[in-house]
């Protein structure tokens, strides 16, 4: 039923052969299929093209049973439509859970266009950019880099803390100034500067 996800059945395990070796599964049919999207939603938040990604890998992994194509973008087209997938809930859930974890605007675009997430719509989903400075802050005070540490850094650990700010998806200049900053009064007043900047 499309009503709801909540009651849909698992799939059939494949059983054991006499020998002990496990069956192989049976192909996929239009059914099937539809169990597996299914069953993918009601386990997982996902996007529009991850779950038509899903569905193919499985066509390939046990092959399809009917004569005509696998209707799996129709199939994805239906859980859009009914609300079991929505793009826009699923990137900004995902964009805020790599904010929370200290990831920059760069991380947060790459990974939104990872899962498929339309230009225009990463566009809108993009961290602002006090949010930028509020996740590096948060990066910094978790990993202890910066005035964090509770001692001077030394140039070989500094430059690493760089790095490791980059990688997050920090821009360089804002790398610099949360390790480079005086203090942690320091850092979260550059962090809350972009609020005010933006209120005025």
């Amino acid at each position: 039923s499309w009503r709801t996800v909540a009651r849909i059945r698992p799939m059939d395990e494949p059983g054991s052969r006499p020998d002990g070796r496990k069956r192989a599964p049976k192909p996929l049919d239009s059914a099937r299929l539809e169990e597996l999207a299914l069953n993918y939603i009601a386990r997982f938040s996902t996007s529009a093209s991850k779950l038509e990604r899903y569905l193919t890998r499985k066509i390939r992994e046990r092959g399809w049973a009917e004569e005509r194509q696998p209707p799996v973008s129709a199939l994805v087209e239906r859980c859009v439509a009914s609300g079991f997938v929505d793009d826009e809930a699923y990137g900004r859930m995902k964009a805020g859970g790599l904010l929370r974890r200290g990831y920059g605007q760069r991380r947060v675009r790459q990974a939104l266009g990872e899962a498929g997430i339309n230009e225009e719509l990463r566009e809108r989903l993009t961290p602002s950019d006090g949010q930028a400075r509020r996740a590096a802050l948060a990066l910094a005070r978790r990993r202890r880099f910066g005035p964090f540490a509770g001692a001077a850094l030394d140039k070989p650990l500094r430059e690493k803390q760089l790095a490791a700010m980059l990688r997050a998806g920090h821009p360089l200049d804002s790398a610099r100034q949360i390790v480079d900053a005086a203090s942690v009064a320091e850092a979260e007043e550059w962090a809350a500067e972009a609020d005010d900047e933006q209120e005025l």
